[in-house]
């Protein structure tokens, strides 16, 4: 009726191995809850121990048993059950097959979407877009998960943490030389900030990360965004951050790698610039060299 001949071998399979006798324990639990009733609530219980006896023993396999009891929850209309362990089986698959861990979390996303619980579902967005940004290296797919995440959060006026999906898609956008789009994004995340009492001081990061994506587009649009952030949010014409950003368009206005350079290492000194900030760096900067070498 349900694939317990399978359970049952791999059962046995892991107590030769592992010689142990909770496993034996677990087993004989197992096999008996089965012969003594065909409920399908037993029968997903069964595979739940099932799948807890493969995690003890580091056998991820256990994604095949929580997907089972999870297809039974779905037979007997318990849906939130089955998207529990939908999630379960796909924390379990995370390592040893990406792609079944997806599947498995889409379809517990399916369930709670159904059931209105948009929160949840947009959590486990967050999970899928982690899974392709490590396991996978599939950016473009991580982006749209972190989109789709920060829309269910939107809507349920979570504006907080749809703000930090965005931030990520913007980080990737400016990577992917998709400027307009990463430039939207930190500059609506830096006006949410700069009216909050607790975010106004993040605001200046945001419009600062803007204004860098504009400079490598095109060093007017940056002198124009640069004088736009001043008038939305004076605080910035202080920060260390937009102070850096007039002396880099000095020194591309003339020309000048070195005076770019000392400013940077200058920033540097004193904020530690990070992997994403040093990649826009060096973009503006080639963009400098390159204009110098035509002009020679």
């Amino acid at each position: 009726m349900f694939e317990f001949k399978n359970i049952f071998n791999a059962f046995v399979i892991g107590v030769k191995a592992q010689r142990s006798l909770l496993y034996e324990s677990c087993l004989t639990k197992c096999v008996l809850s089965y012969r003594s009733s065909s409920k399908l609530e037993e029968a997903c219980d069964i595979y739940v121990r099932a799948a807890n006896m493969f995690k003890m023993a580091k056998n991820w396999s256990a994604g095949n048993a929580f997907s089972q009891a999870a297809l039974l929850h779905l037979q007997m209309q318990s849906k939130h059950d089955a998207a529990t362990n939908f999630i379960d089986a796909g924390n379990a698959f995370k390592k040893a097959d990406p792609h079944e861990a997806i599947n498995c979390l889409n379809r517990a996303i399916e369930i709670y979407t159904d059931m209105g619980r948009f929160t949840i579902a947009a959590k486990h967005h967050i999970s899928i877009a982690e899974i392709y940004e490590t396991e996978l290296v599939d950016i473009d797919k991580a982006i749209a998960h972190y989109e789709q995440a920060a829309d269910y959060y939107k809507g349920e006026e979570s504006t907080s943490s749809a703000n930090k999906c965005l931030l990520k898609v913007a980080t990737y956008a400016a990577q992917l030389e998709q400027y307009p789009k990463a430039i939207e994004i930190y500059e609506q995340v830096g006006t949410h900030a700069m009216d909050s009492t607790l975010l106004k001081y993040s605001a200046k990061d945001h419009f600062f990360k803007a204004a860098l994506c504009h400079f490598c587009v095109d060093m007017l649009n940056a002198k124009l965004a640069v004088q736009k952030y001043e008038e939305m949010f004076p605080a910035f014409s202080d920060s260390r951050e937009c102070k850096l950003v007039k002396k880099l368009l000095d020194a591309c206005e003339e020309q000048n790698v070195d005076a770019y350079t000392d400013s940077v290492k200058e920033f540097d000194t004193i904020s530690r610039l990070d992997q994403w900030l040093t990649t826009m760096l060096l973009r503006i900067k080639k963009t400098i060299q390159d204009e110098e070498s035509d002009l020679r």
